[in-house]
């Protein structure tokens, strides 16, 4: 599944999903049932701010076809739940988005980014040390 555009001025969900959708995802992750119906979200969308069924069911169905939502059919009632976790998504977004910026720009980004680390947790930078010796390691 891959996100076309990027929000680099948004945050959280928001940067990969418009509000509507970023709330559904939201919503469908919390969800410890698994599934929820059209009618499910739209009443608990409902009880934050008057939103029209329609206009749930259709952003539900585009983001089954944007390959973030599977639907199931139980009776007449279509089930929606998320193709993977929340963490997932974010893992597979940021290593593409990270991709996609080394492709890109090379090894500027690199730099870039370890200069961002100058207040960062002594635990990352651990990772990150090992990570890069065992990158060395594999290249030999």
């Amino acid at each position: 599944m891959s996100i076309k555009r990027f929000k680099y001025n948004e945050e959280g969900l928001s940067r990969f999903f418009g509000p509507l959708e970023a709330r559904i995802m939201e919503l469908l992750w919390n969800n410890k049932q698994g599934e929820f119906s059209i009618k499910e979200v739209q009443q608990t969308l409902e009880s934050e701010k008057n939103i029209n069924f329609n206009t749930v069911m259709t952003v539900m169905n585009r983001l089954v076809d944007k390959g973030v939502l599977k639907k199931r059919t139980s009776g007449r009632v279509s089930l929606f739940s998320p193709i993977q976790t929340k963490e997932e998504f974010l893992e597979e977004q940021s290593k593409k988005l990270t991709e996609n910026l080394l492709d890109e720009f090379g090894g500027v980004v690199i730099s870039h980014m370890i200069d961002s680390l100058t207040d960062v947790d002594e635990t990352l930078l651990n990772k990150l040390e090992l990570k890069i010796q065992q990158l060395k390691k594999d290249k030999l």
